[in-house]
């Protein structure tokens, strides 16, 4: 696979994955609740919460163009890897964004982007989140790493680099405290027990 072939795919592969876990998944979600699952930024301006979600927002915008100048052959040259990477990270960029979209439906009604204080939705602790308790999250990070060994430049890596403390801030600061005031016990004995983004590891004490 040459480096074109692979930016181009991983271009398609992006915007395919993005299309179903963000278009497609709100259309389902709003078909099914009546919500579209949607609830924006938190936070004032600056503080740690609105950063998670203004970083997020970054990652997707330049998870997309870091692919796309490099299929067109504008801005930083990829990385000089060999053919095989490229096929690695397509194998890599499929199994994650496949497991994006089963864990988001594993979440059922309890399905959210961006987190409303004043509302309760179920624990969700079967399936992918009786593995870690973030596995979209985990599975959006699996499918950039594949994106940037099909189209690795500077601007890839920093798509993931935005994808990655985004993530840490809105699960940190954000998620887990709401968590814990809204199911209280039900989640620290989760917490303890499942890691937070890789089975194992970052459980909570006890």
């Amino acid at each position: 696979m040459t480096p074109t072939t692979a930016a181009a795919t991983g271009l398609v592969l992006y915007l395919v994955g993005v299309v179903a876990a963000f278009g497609i998944r709100t259309w389902l979600h709003r078909r099914r609740t009546g919500s579209t699952g949607w609830r924006g930024l938190s936070g004032a301006p600056g503080s740690a919460e609105w950063w998670g979600g203004a970083l997020f927002a970054a990652a997707i915008v330049l998870g997309a163009a870091g692919p796309a100048l490099a299929a067109v052959g504008v801005g930083p040259a990829p990385a000089a890897l060999p053919g095989s990477v490229a096929w690695l990270g397509l194998a890599v960029a499929v199994v994650g964004f496949l497991a994006t979209l089963a864990a988001q439906a594993g979440m059922g009604a309890s399905w959210r982007i961006g987190v409303d204080a004043d509302e309760r939705t179920d624990l969700v602790t079967t399936g992918t989140f009786a593995l870690v308790r973030n596995p979209v999250f985990t599975a959006m990070a699996t499918a950039l790493v594949g994106v940037v060994l099909l189209a690795p430049t500077v601007v890839t890596l920093a798509a993931l680099a935005c994808l990655v403390v985004a993530v840490q801030l809105q699960v940190r600061v954000v998620e887990e405290p709401y968590l814990r005031r809204a199911h209280g016990e039900a989640y620290a004995a989760y917490a303890a027990r499942v890691g937070r983004f890789v089975p194992g590891v970052g459980r909570a004490r006890a």
